[in-house]
């Protein structure tokens, strides 16, 4: 049996209609993608199928399902919904986040060393959650916070990527995707 390198992206759904104030953010359905949003689905799933991305797992809000199902459209990968990836809700704290997401990570990174690259298609608050743990220092994490929309760590549709050589024990994580209107400049 092969094994791969564990990998695992992050990523924060595709740009959802902001102005549907009657609906609830943090609770299913949530607000519906719009079109820019599928565009930027569609441009994430060539970057996932050029990944060789086998597997998606995907928080049970309409905004990440929708960009899951054009992602997984173009890449032919699996999708799964994973309640634990859901939307940050207010009365939660960092620590609470952690440790819903925590379990659903542990399970992709180790999947990913059997099927190949496993994505994690979720919001940005558990994305930041996610790099904090991993390792990404506070003062990185500050300025990609302070360089896209909401205080999140990348943009609509926007992937990190998390990788691990089998002899260290410290995940190299880059932002290795933006879609087009975005620019990956140096922070």
């Amino acid at each position: 049996m092969t094994l791969y390198v564990p990998t695992v992206y992050l990523i924060r759904h595709a740009t959802p209609d902001w102005s549907r104030t009657d609906i609830p953010y943090h609770i299913p359905p949530g607000p519906p993608l719009t079109p820019q949003g599928e565009g930027e689905a569609q441009q994430l799933g060539r970057f996932l199928w050029e990944a060789g991305v086998a597997l998606i797992y995907v928080s049970p809000l309409e905004r990440a399902g929708r960009t899951a199902e054009i992602t997984a459209s173009l890449t032919g990968a699996s999708v799964q919904q994973i309640m634990a990836l859901a939307e940050w809700r207010p009365e939660e704290k960092a620590e609470d986040v952690r440790a819903r997401v925590w379990p659903a990570w542990e399970e992709a990174a180790a999947l990913s060393q059997q099927v190949g690259p496993v994505a994690l298609v979720t919001h940005g608050g558990p994305v930041g959650v996610l790099l904090k743990e991993l390792g990404l220092p506070d003062r990185d994490l500050d300025a990609y916070r302070r360089r896209f929309d909401r205080n999140n760590p990348l943009p609509p549709a926007g992937a990190w990527k998390a990788s691990r050589l089998p002899a260290s024990s410290a995940w190299n994580l880059s932002l290795v995707f933006t879609p087009e209107k975005f620019t990956t400049a140096a922070i």
